[in-house]
């Protein structure tokens, strides 16, 4: 799956009309990309390494990751998932909303086990290894998980409700002395997210510095700083890189025209948009389109 795929995710998501939403990706970098960038959603994911050797970070704090490691990401933690060392890695994502799991009528163990989850007020370890005592058990649920949605039998979901149910037993289980170190103070975290949501729900439109930084409730120079010390880039050059995403995205899901594109992605300039591409990727947006066109029949 390319960086296209796995971004859109989401919004493939939200269209599923499934009512067993239990999704998984299966990744390879570089081959398929260098970088997942920094991003957050409501769903659980669960990163399980297959081969190689990688890096994971989640609410800013870096693990580098080997085959059999296991990252939990609880709802709402920002993550990124890059090469390390110029090493590859081979790794699943499964990504599923908690309410899979819950109740239509009023649920002791929803309120008491999940609810804290959702909320933020209940922390499991980030990385689980070998060395974990519990890790044989909580694998074995992965991996029976994906067994069966190998041929997906009649009844497939009961297995993989029993399997998320036992899982998160044996997550409940483990010691205070297994938890994730601290990260950054919660309200850094909660802006972080503020501000990526923000760019997520208006990068079409004009975007200044001055209308995103009143949103948030930060000066301009504030938010500047904090931005490039969170991020590690200007926030003229996030919005420009997270646009020509988007723009590709489309490039390879659209039949409109490339001016249509870079319009509906918030750039009004053409040639510009032309050239900043072809930085990003290699290639002009036309370019980057004609793999994907189909030669007609003779």
């Amino acid at each position: 799956m390319n960086i296209i795929q796995y971004e859109n995710y989401q919004e493939k998501r939200e269209q599923d009309t499934s009512d067993f939403p239990y999704l998984t990706y299966p990744c390879t970098i570089p081959l398929d990309f260098n970088k997942v960038p920094l991003h957050w959603h409501d769903e659980m994911e669960f990163i399980y390494i297959k081969k190689g050797n990688g890096l994971v970070s989640v609410d800013f704090v870096p693990y580098e990751v080997q085959a059999g490691d296991i990252v939990l990401v609880s709802p709402g933690k920002l993550h990124t998932i890059e090469q390390w060392k110029q090493k590859s890695m081979e790794y699943e994502n499964i990504i599923f909303n908690l309410s899979l799991l819950s109740s239509r009528q009023p649920d002791m163990c929803w309120e008491a086990y999940f609810s804290p989850i959702i909320r933020g007020q209940k922390n499991f370890p980030v990385l689980m290894t070998k060395s974990l005592s519990c890790y044989s058990k909580i694998a074995s649920c992965l991996d029976e998980i994906d067994h069966v949605r190998e041929t997906f039998p009649e009844g497939y979901e009961l297995l993989i409700k029993g399997k998320l149910f036992q899982l998160f037993f044996l997550l409940w289980g483990i010691e205070a002395t297994s938890l994730p170190p601290p990260s950054r103070p919660p309200k850094e975290l909660e802006r972080t997210r503020q501000i990526l949501k923000y760019v997520e729900q208006h990068y079409s439109e004009f975007l200044s510095i001055e209308e995103i930084s009143g949103a948030c409730g930060m000066s301009q120079s504030h938010f500047m700083k904090f931005f490039k010390r969170t991020i590690g880039m200007p926030f003229t050059a996030y919005l420009n890189d997270y646009r020509l995403t988007m723009a590709s995205r489309l490039l390879l899901s659209s039949e409109d025209s490339v001016l249509t594109i870079a319009g509906d992605t918030g750039f009004n300039n053409l040639s510009y948009f032309n050239r900043i591409f072809k930085e990003k990727f290699g290639m002009t947006p036309r370019e980057f389109r004609r793999p994907m066109d189909i030669p007609p029949s003779p």
